[in-house]
């Protein structure tokens, strides 16, 4: 066993030998204060591993979420770019005048969906799966017949989670009971 994973019992256990053996002789003084002296070294070995260990982790969660707040207001511009491409009537993307210009759009959703991939940002599936208050929020409740109660029947707004955190909730229509 390590220094380092020597445990607070075992620490202790030998501090409370060495005093009773203090209390006999100046050698076993000298000897109760070394254990003690040990003692207190293990501790600082171990809050120092402790410091190392939190700061590593809070470095690797700056540089892998330092980007969300970008993020967040970039989603704002893509749920933009998803309405416009949702309101062209089907007669208007017909127009070979508009065909480029539509291409065009559909190309930049496309683009801006593969910037998302390769940064961690992936959309959360809310049609059809159980109200997940860790990815979902709530926004109106529905009568359903077929769907069961607390299932998602609407999306009003997608959500997207970056790497393992939340993004943004998806904005949703829960079911209820009919009746």
């Amino acid at each position: 066993m390590s220094e380092d994973q020597i445990n607070d019992t075992e620490i202790n256990e030998t501090v409370e030998a060495a005093a009773d053996e203090a209390a006999e002789s100046p050698l076993a003084k000298l000897e109760a204060e070394l254990e003690k002296l040990r003692a207190d070294v293990l501790y600082a070995q171990a809050e120092t591993q402790n410091v190392r260990r939190r700061l590593e982790k809070e470095k690797q969660d700056a540089s892998a979420y330092a980007a969300t707040g970008f993020a967040r207001d970039v989603l704002s511009v893509a749920d933009n770019l998803s309405r416009a491409l949702s309101s062209i009537p089907a007669d208007l993307r017909e127009d070979e005048r508009l065909k480029s210009l539509l291409t065009g759009i559909e190309m930049t959703g496309k683009e801006l969906d593969n910037v998302f991939q390769r940064n961690g940002i992936t959309r959360i599936e809310a049609m059809g799966e159980k109200l997940d208050p860790n990815k979902h929020q709530a926004m109106i409740e529905l009568p359903h017949a077929e769907a069961e109660p607390g299932t998602v029947i609407q999306e009003m707004q997608a959500g997207y989670m970056i790497k393992d955190r939340l993004l943004r909730p998806a904005l949703v229509g829960v079911a209820k009971a009919a009746g």
